[in-house]
């Protein structure tokens, strides 16, 4: 059985390989008949370069989980004088920004915002044309109505969806004076958006950032949803004012804008890919990413390269990955099973997730975030996971940024959260606080569960991860996907 099992792995592996191929020679096919070859092509170079402009002058914050985020959010819509340009993957009317009590649900607040004179749009995915998944087009159709019936809001929904495909960003924009861009979604479909860092044990926890945007980049944030809405809406929105500069931060807008979508952008735009490509290429110590899912072969092609030929022996590669993702987990896990290969018992790769523990009960956190860091200079967050869908076949909006200060802050934040230990404990060499803080908790809490033993610490290994598990599944469904 053994023996088969071993010959079972190796025609996985094979086959695997070979469809991976395919589909990177797929995309750079693709790429290259829309003029955007170079982002596969390219080398490393600065990571804030490539196609999309950076704004000087910006103030950039990243707002942790829904406790900071959402109510950040609504604070900026009360305080609305001019306009409220939302875009999401979904918007449920009965969704409540804050906690607090007596929180006004997302329509009772839209609804007041548009009372006072502030012009309210609402653009959200119209939902699968068949309903195979959540949220339907008939879920999407009566939330809209929901959020309209009697309020002064405009609703939009957009069906220029890819097949299979969705409209997956995260955008806020009040008065172009400022913006949100993240990964929180106006609904608790599929999971409770609201949590905080302390992650106490509930049903289901949830982890995200938001960016909290000041200054010039406000107008292409803003723009985006201009472009968007107009054609959707059929409303010729007016040019965004570029707000005056707010702080001291270099701050990038990228998209993933499929081919053939909208008439702005007819043969697509990939900037999203080609930052994190960029990045990649250019880590020399730290690779640091929070992601939904790992499934795209681009992304692992250039951390498997580095990890089987490390640019500096104090090179590491720290994942956090949801334990259970919503679909995907077996294609995640194949990608993984592929860098441990590289690795190669070197040790340089952490692959973990997180629970919710309070010393006796616990419940897993879902991580939702997207968040990349490399060598603490650059550093991104938004909507997009590191799939085919949001690299290639989503709408997604993500920020970067190259400045040390905020990312070494906001990764420091980080780890204290998911490690639970003081920020100064952490604020050392990075492969230092991976060796001997990040490996060490995962391992232990891991060792346990295998015995049966009940958890002490939230963060653990991620469980379920072989050198050889379900390689298939995930070159299968890019080619199944992505046309």
């Amino acid at each position: 059985m053994k023996t088969f099992r071993t010959l079972l792995d190796k025609v996985d592996e094979k086959l695997g390989d070979g469809l991976e191929r395919v589909l990177c020679a797929h995309h750079g096919r693709r790429l290259r008949r829309l003029g955007w070859g170079e982002v596969l092509e390219g080398g490393a170079g600065d990571p804030l370069g490539g196609r999309a402009p950076v704004r000087a002058g910006n103030r950039m914050d990243v707002l942790v989980d829904g406790e900071e985020a959402l109510p950040a959010i609504e604070a900026a819509i009360r305080g609305a004088r001019s306009h409220v340009h939302i875009a999401n993957w979904h918007a449920s009317a009965d969704f409540r920004l804050s906690r607090d009590p007596g929180a006004p649900t997302l329509r009772t607040l839209l609804a007041e915002t548009a009372g006072r004179g502030v012009a309210v749009r609402v653009l959200v995915w119209a939902g699968p044309p068949v309903p195979a998944f959540e949220p339907t087009r008939g879920q999407a159709r009566e939330e809209r109505r929901k959020l309209v019936e009697d309020t002064g809001v405009r609703c939009v929904l957009d069906s220029r969806e890819r097949t299979l495909h969705c409209h997956h960003e995260k955008v806020v924009v009040v008065d172009d004076e400022v913006a949100f861009v993240g990964g929180v979604d106006f609904t608790a479909l599929q999971g409770d958006r609201h949590d905080s860092p302390g992650h106490p044990p509930r049903p289901m926890g949830w982890h995200d950032l938001v960016s909290r945007l000041e200054g010039p980049v406000v107008a292409d944030v803003a723009e985006h949803f201009r472009q968007r809405w107009t054609e959707v809406a059929g409303e010729d929105l007016p040019p965004a004012r570029v707000p005056e500069p707010a702080g001291g931060t270099n701050v990038q807008l990228l998209r993933t804008v499929p081919n053939g979508t909208y008439d702005f952008a007819p043969k697509g735009e990939f900037t999203v890919l080609d930052a994190y490509l960029r990045a990649l290429r250019s880590a020399r110590r730290l690779v640091y990413l929070e992601n939904q899912f790992l499934w795209s072969p681009e992304i692992a092609e250039v951390l498997i390269g580095k990890l089987r030929n490390p640019p500096d022996d104090r090179f590491r590669v720290v994942l956090l990955l949801p334990r259970k993702p919503s679909n995907g987990a077996d294609t995640t896990r194949g990608q993984l099973g592929r860098l441990l290969d590289a690795d190669d018992g070197n040790r340089r790769l952490v692959a973990a997730t997180i629970s919710a523990h309070d010393g006796g009960t616990s419940a897993p956190v879902y991580v939702h975030a997207k968040l990349g860091i490399v060598d603490d200079a650059w550093l991104t967050v938004g909507s997009a996971n590191l799939n085919e869908h949001s690299l290639f076949n989503d709408t997604e909006v993500n920020v970067a940024t190259d400045d040390r200060d905020l990312i070494r802050a906001t990764r420091l934040r980080l780890w204290a959260e998911h490690l639970g230990r003081a920020e100064a404990e952490l604020d050392g060499d990075p492969a230092d606080v991976v060796d001997h803080v990040w490996r060490p908790v995962a391992q232990e809490q891991a060792e346990r569960e295998r015995r049966g033993e009940r958890r002490t610490h939230r963060l653990v290994l991620l469980p379920g991860v072989s050198r050889r598990a379900e390689r298939l599944q995930g070159p299968l469904r890019g080619l199944l996907v992505d046309g």
